[in-house]
């Protein structure tokens, strides 16, 4: 708990008068709770309060001053503003991200490279009633902006699942000179057209009614599996309007499953064969969110309201962030599946968190599985 800043957490809890009514559970205690929870893969509320019990007399240290009870910390999820967590997890990416900003990725860019995409989690209707997402069906879905520099998070938006990914594109402020990647779920040119504004750079993936007319051909190799590299410009009235310029398309077949891909994008500086190798890293994004579904609690939620089901996700978030800060901090070679994992059995320990690490690695190397996703692994 030493790595998170506690008067960071209480400003943010403060904005939104989480601890106005002070019922003897605070913001903090809730948050210290529901990280266990996700550290330690606990199932309900019951579970939370009955393990957190049987170290009763640890949890004045670890900072508890409040009862844990699962009617207090029902309550909590209900009342306390789920922006207190959101906040707070916006603090730790902030912290995160320049640690990881010298990372190598497997581009050789200088510029920042960002993955646009989302996730839909399942509901029942009759339980989330909120986040209807078809006839019989509930949904909420996470938009994320994956930095794909230490694959940290920089924007999350939590919805219903009606909610359109390419709404998401109004809540981005691009940076100039980065490139960011996304699907063709997210293509509308007069959205993308303010990247272009903003002197950004996007390479995402057309879909086949995307009508285009050919202004210029350039030369390729195609045994690199680039097919051709045109300068197009849109040809309708309406997309013209929306995106004036002229537009590069990139046509390419995958080597190892012979899929064609077609791309756009506003960049006409980089090689063909490198910008069909950005598209390819937007699947670490994809990797990411089969990487908390599998080793953060997001999948059952331990609250049913909108409030309650927002504030699970943004503490996942932070946990997951703030492992990242440790590792980077204790410099550990472990992948943060082995970290985890580590903390799970050790967190009530009177041990120096390094030390645990540092033995829990030594004893056991954790068996590699090939069917394990795991991201930061060296």
């Amino acid at each position: 708990m030493e790595y998170l800043p506690r008067y960071e957490f209480q400003k943010c809890a403060g904005r939104y008068q989480g601890d106005a009514r002070l019922r003897g559970f605070s913001c903090w205690d809730q948050y210290l709770a529901m990280g266990f929870a996700q550290l330690t893969y606990r199932e309900s509320l019951r579970d939370i309060e009955a393990c957190l019990g049987s170290v009763s007399g640890k949890l004045y240290h670890m900072g508890f001053r409040g009862k844990v009870a699962r009617s207090n910390l029902a309550d909590a999820n209900e009342a306390h503003d789920w922006r207190i967590f959101a906040d707070f997890a916006q603090a730790l990416i902030g912290i995160a991200r320049p640690l990881y900003r010298d990372d190598l990725t497997a581009l050789d860019l200088d510029q920042t490279l960002y993955a646009l995409d989302s996730t839909t989690i399942d509901l029942c209707l009759s339980l989330f009633p909120w986040a209807k997402f078809r006839r019989h069906k509930a949904a909420v879905k996470i938009h994320t902006l994956l930095d794909l520099h230490g694959n940290i998070p920089t924007f999350i938006g939590v919805t219903d699942g009606k909610v359109s990914d390419v709404t998401m594109l109004d809540e981005i402020l691009p940076e100039a000179g980065a490139f960011y990647v996304m699907d063709r779920g997210y293509i509308d040119f007069e959205r993308l057209y303010v990247f272009t504004l903003s002197a950004a750079f996007f390479v995402i993936r057309t879909k086949e009614n995307v009508l285009l007319q050919r202004r210029y051909s350039h030369e390729v190799d195609r045994s690199t599996g680039v097919q051709s590299d045109h300068t197009v410009i849109l040809t309708t009235i309406k997309s013209i309007k929306a995106y004036p310029e002229t537009l590069r398309r990139i046509t390419y077949v995958d080597p190892e499953t012979l899929k064609r891909f077609r791309f756009l994008t506003n960049n006409f500086v980089l090689p063909a064969l490198t910008i069909a190798r950005i598209y390819k890293s937007r699947w670490q994004v994809e990797l990411f969110f089969k990487w908390i579904k599998q080793h953060l609690r997001i999948k059952a939620f331990y609250g049913t309201s909108e409030n309650a089901v927002k504030t699970q996700i943004w503490i996942a978030v932070s946990i997951y962030v703030l492992v990242a800060i440790i590792r980077k901090r204790l410099d550990l070679d472990a992948s943060l599946y082995q970290i985890l994992q580590i903390l799970s059995v050790t967190l009530f320990e009177k041990m120096p968190l390094l030390q645990a690490f540092q033995e829990g690695l030594s004893q056991t190397d954790l068996p590699e599985n090939t069917k394990q996703l795991i991201l930061f692994d060296l």
